[in-house]
């Protein structure tokens, strides 16, 4: 990291603001910081030190001086809430830095909102949003990790689970209406206010990883239900279901079964761009001349349109698919105890 003179905090990533602060501050209080954050925070604040070199003074005096406004702001709102900070910082910096110092305070709560969220388990997640509008809480589960969407939504009944679902694989542009209800439910949760747009939200991609993670019988019930109520919507989200690249992880046996079925076309297209572990898995399981012969055509294929390749890889994928839903193969894709192979 190295900024010039014209360098302007406001343009300085969040980790490199906190290694700035750590390096301003003394060796032991940066210490006690470090307590209070993960490995993975550490880590980055910690490459990011190691990066400073040639940082004018006023640059860190501007990080420090963000610090103080922001603490400042953060007791304020504890005490009277948003509005009553705004006003007091109006006083102390006047109007523009208050609402700078306020709109930096809004974003940062509302990540600490959801961060109350994701530490809630599975009963108590659904216990507190039982009584909030289905696309509340398909906006809600859409921002957790999907191992705790899974557990959530293990927890519902249809058909309030199959309309949750549907909602997040079909969430775009959030409305303000939607947006105002959101900051209710987290600030119920985390005692904060939420206002900053959420964007392009959700969507098959994300239910289809969510769905990884549950049951076979319980993703294939879920799957029923969203295919009455839109099969196309559901046919993307089962083909989402199982990647490409996942296919390095079924058993040499399975990936036998698979190679007799796919089309020597589609197959060297598909390993185009394909990752060379995967390949390897692939050449492991074919015999000698007919990997001699795949990797032959691979070396010496030109340029082909990524829309061809993904092509090809989607039909693969809807065979391993169609394998899997008749029994011929296992992929063991969600890790629960009943679906382990031996």
């Amino acid at each position: 990291m190295n900024l010039s003179r014209e360098s302007k905090t406001i343009d300085i990533p969040g980790v490199q603001k906190a290694a700035l602060l750590l390096i301003a501050l003394n060796v032991e209080t940066a210490a006690e910081v470090f307590k209070h954050l993960d490995a993975a925070e550490i880590e980055m604040i910690s490459t990011e030190i190691s990066k400073v070199k040639n940082i004018p003074s006023h640059t860190v005096g501007e990080v420090l001086e963000e610090f103080y406004g922001m603490v400042t702001a953060r007791e304020y709102v504890l005490e009277g809430g948003i509005e009553y900070a705004q006003a007091v910082l109006e006083k102390s910096f006047g109007i523009s830095r208050a609402v700078e110092i306020i709109t930096k305070v809004k974003n940062l709560t509302t990540l600490r909102g959801f961060d109350v969220l994701k530490k809630a388990d599975s009963s108590q997640l659904i216990s507190f949003l039982s009584k909030e509008h289905p696309q509340t809480v398909a906006l809600i589960l859409s921002h957790l990790h999907p191992d705790q969407t899974a557990a959530a939504l293990k927890e519902l009944a249809d058909p309030l689970r199959t309309e949750i679902v549907f909602r997040i694989a079909t969430l775009g542009k959030i409305s303000p209406q939607t947006l105002k209800q959101i900051e209710k439910v987290v600030d119920d949760m985390a005692g904060f206010s939420m206002s900053q747009s959420l964007g392009k939200i959700g969507g098959t991609k994300s239910i289809a990883s969510i769905l990884n993670r549950t049951s076979v019988s319980l993703s294939k019930e879920i799957l029923a239900g969203l295919e009455q109520k839109d099969a196309d919507v559901a046919g993307e989200i089962k083909r989402l279901m199982f990647l490409f690249d996942d296919i390095v992880n079924i058993q040499d046996k399975d990936i036998q079964k698979i190679l007799r079925e796919v089309d020597r076309k589609d197959l060297a297209l598909s390993l185009k761009i394909a990752d060379e572990k995967l390949k390897q898995k692939i050449f492991a399981n074919m015999s000698e001349r007919a990997s001699d012969l795949l990797k032959e055509e691979l070396q010496y294929m030109g340029m082909v349109k990524l829309k061809e390749v993904e092509g090809a890889q989607a039909k693969i994928i809807d065979l391993v698919k169609a394998l899997e839903e008749s029994g011929e193969i296992a992929l063991n894709m969600r890790g629960g105890a009943d679906e382990v192979y031996v």
